[in-house]
């Protein structure tokens, strides 16, 4: 049994149908493929837990909230964000092909993952993407400049474009790091990076287990403990996810599960200054990015992407590591469940 079957046996045992499991499994093994073990399988046992609670529900589909020929707007019904995004995108396309430009929002959404694999996914179709999402105003972990408690979430964007090779694809956090990253190292017994968090006091450290303690240490934005333009397109964010989906911006309600809130945009270029434009431009721009007169000891010049294009390649070839805290944690959760924890 390889991990994708293995986590989407758990899954489907953990409540998921079995059209679902394989779905999310399989785009939680393409961040573990590229690099972002912070959305890979060791977001298992949290699915599983809120599969328990009802914070997610399998087989849903979305419900229209509001729909114009370039608008979508629509209730995820605690759906798995990995199946509804697939759901939103296709019927964005539509749209922005008739149209130039579509938007699309869904609240109270599973996590959806990796946010590069939605805004690549429209880019390979040759539509230019956005994403952003929070955390329905109750996940809050980045403190702003200055302060020490945390207000606001991690707030991530993707953005991908269509290019002549494969899209090139920008997937950030506003904060220093994803929060996943953090619980990755927290797991795995690893201290974090200098300039990734501070403590409840407002102290930098490198314990992983500051951002999960009580009173809670928090991210910086990023940018550094400086990072106003972090912070500032963090908070504007929120303001979009929360503000445009019917979802929360922070501080939610008493007693509302952490969600995600969702955003996406497509445009189709043909429909502006022509698809063989868009593309030309950007294959020309990215040709000369990677041309630049590098520095003593710079083997490359490298563009957003570029590490999780090589890691799928080295890790389809020789495997996917998993640490040895996630691992104990599937594992158990797989003795909970009865299934069968591969050889």
């Amino acid at each position: 049994m390889d991990l994708e079957q293995f986590a989407a046996s758990l899954l489907q045992a953990g409540g998921a149908s079995a059209e679902d499991a394989a779905l999310v499994a399989e785009s939680l093994l393409d961040a573990n493929l590229k690099g972002h073990e912070s959305h890979g399988v060791i977001r298992i046992p949290d699915y599983v837990e809120q599969l328990r609670l009802g914070e997610l529900v399998s087989g849903v589909e979305i419900t229209v909230i509001s729909e114009t020929p370039a608008i979508l707007a629509g209730d995820a019904g605690y759906g798995f964000g990995q199946v509804q995004c697939r759901k939103l995108i296709d019927r964005l396309e539509l749209k922005a092909r008739a149209l130039g430009v579509a938007c699309g929002t869904l609240k109270r959404c599973g996590h959806v993952g990796r946010l590069g694999e939605w805004v690549e996914r429209a880019a390979a179709r040759g539509l230019a993407g956005f994403i952003t999402v929070n955390d329905n105003g109750v996940l809050k972990c980045v403190a702003p400049p200055g302060g020490i408690g945390p207000r606001i979430s991690t707030n991530p964007m993707g953005l991908a474009v269509p290019t002549e090779g494969d899209p090139l694809m920008l997937d950030i956090s506003t904060s220093a790091v994803a929060n996943g990253k953090v619980k990755v190292a927290l797991m795995s017994g690893k201290q974090c990076p200098p300039g990734w968090l501070l403590d409840a006091e407002g102290n930098p450290t490198t314990d992983p287990a500051t951002r999960f303690s009580k009173p809670e240490g928090t991210l910086l934005p990023f940018g550094g403990e400086q990072g106003y333009k972090g912070f500032g397109l963090g908070l504007l964010l929120d303001c979009l996810a929360g503000g445009l989906t019917g979802g929360y911006c922070p501080p939610a309600p008493e007693g509302v599960p952490v969600t995600n809130n969702v955003v996406m945009v497509l445009w189709d270029p043909t429909l502006f200054a022509g698809k063989e434009h868009f593309v030309s431009e950007a294959s020309k721009v990215i040709a000369a990015v990677r041309s630049t007169p590098r520095r003593p000891g710079v083997d490359a010049i490298r563009l957003p992407g570029d590490r999780g294009h090589q890691l799928h390649e080295e890790r389809t070839r020789n495997g996917v590591p998993v640490d040895g805290g996630t691992w104990k944690a599937l594992a158990t959760l797989a003795e909970s469940l009865k299934v069968t924890v591969p050889g």
